[in-house]
């Protein structure tokens, strides 16, 4: 199992210490539209959860459950850094 990191952004409302990795996915909105990016580095975070998957496609998958997408707001799937 790999950590991922789940980062909600937008919607009607505003880990660890180990560095994300550069790559991930971007679920947008209530089609739940899956994209590589872009991701916005310095934009307001309104939350974030930690989570376990097998890897990025099966964290995707689950992303598409987060209830911020019913607001049209958009989560970052982000894979964890080993160090």
């Amino acid at each position: 199992m790999s950590e991922f990191l789940y980062v909600y952004r937008g919607g009607n409302r505003a880990g660890r210490g180990h560095p994300l990795e550069a790559g991930g996915k971007l679920v947008n909105g209530r089609s739940k539209n899956v994209t590589d990016g872009p991701y916005a580095e310095k934009d307001l975070v309104g939350g974030y959860s930690l989570i376990e998957a097998h890897d990025l496609a099966q964290a995707t998958e689950l992303s598409k459950g987060c209830p911020i997408l019913e607001r049209d707001g958009s989560v970052e799937v982000r894979p964890i850094m080993q160090m």
